[in-house]
């Protein structure tokens, strides 16, 4: 078996993934929170504690998993593109860990999602040519119009931790979101392309997030084959923001998790500003992004 142990470090998240490259499948996955933007926006560093966490997911998961990180295949983006000690943070996992990772643009990140829900639109049997695709992450929003064989990316400079710190309240930060939106706007029309008929696709945590609470799933029950082709609205993310609220710390734990519930609201006003910037009415979501693209790239590159 051609076996590969992808792993993509976020602003917020490490994921890793042990895919089948011969039968194009998911072994075993591991998730986890980090933070590894958190502080960032008013230190410019990645703290001590960011690179405590990671390597400990690290040693985690590589016990769980039963993989070794200096045979991954591991990609960062965002946080650590802008971190200014970067270097530092990345040699110091990597004598700790063995795990080398390596820092991707915001172009490489968004094509190596695309691919990877490419391969879930066709595993879905779901035919679509036309779409416009939405990756929230935790440090950057990229936005790719996916047109027949041809592609437009867009990383737009600001995520759900980044706005969730520089911004103290939800008032300030739809102020913002509103300036962003204009922007969004701007860009689209700037392109000249009818996208009336391109379905409306988001994957990361926000989307699979709405998607998991509007099928009756918990953090514990959590069901990907279930959430991937799940169609969500505006009235979905209302919905599940005001649950959001409304919960208690007990409840919310069971819900969603560790997840930070500053960081849920964030995303999902970011996810409502995307649907009113594009006009669309519905999404598609999809657990697929940046691991299950590194994954796809390196089969593809391996003749598998």
């Amino acid at each position: 078996m051609n076996r590969v142990v992808t792993i993509d470090l976020g602003s917020n998240s490490f994921r890793v993934l042990v895919y089948d490259c011969d039968k194009k499948s998911i072994l075993n996955e591991y998730h986890t929170i980090v933070g590894t933007a958190d502080g960032l926006i008013d230190s410019d560093l990645i703290s001590n504690e960011a690179i405590q966490r990671i390597i400990d997911a690290i040693n985690d998961s590589s016990e769980k998993l039963k993989y070794n990180p200096k045979e991954c295949i591991a990609v960062t983006t965002a946080a650590m593109r802008i971190a200014k000690n970067k270097d530092y943070v990345l040699d110091r996992i990597y004598k700790e860990t063995g795990l080398a990772l390596n820092i991707i643009d915001a172009q490489e990140e968004a094509r190596l999602t695309l691919l990877a829900v490419k391969y879930a639109l066709k595993r879905e049997n779901i035919p679509s040519q036309d779409f416009i695709l939405l990756d929230i992450g935790g440090g950057s929003v990229e936005l790719i119009i996916n047109t027949n064989e041809s592609f437009i990316i867009k990383s737009f400079n600001f995520g759900i931790v980044t706005l969730e710190q520089m911004h103290k309240s939800i008032s300030e930060l739809t102020i913002d979101l509103k300036e962003k939106k204009k922007k969004i706007e701007k860009y689209i029309k700037s392109l000249n392309v009818n996208l009336e008929n391109h379905e409306f696709i988001a994957t990361a945590g926000t989307p699979t997030t709405v998607a998991s609470i509007k099928l009756g799933q918990t953090f514990k029950t959590y069901d990907k084959s279930k959430i991937n082709g799940t169609k969500i609205n505006l009235e979905d993310l209302d919905s599940c923001l005001n649950l959001l609220i409304s919960s208690n710390e007990k409840k919310s734990l069971k819900i969603f998790g560790t997840n930070n519930k500053e960081f849920i609201e964030v995303g999902i006003l970011i996810y409502a500003t995307i649907f009113d910037a594009l006009n669309k009415k519905e999404s598609i979501v999809f657990d697929d992004g940046l691991r299950e693209g590194v994954a796809i790239n390196y089969a593809i590159s391996k003749n598998y």
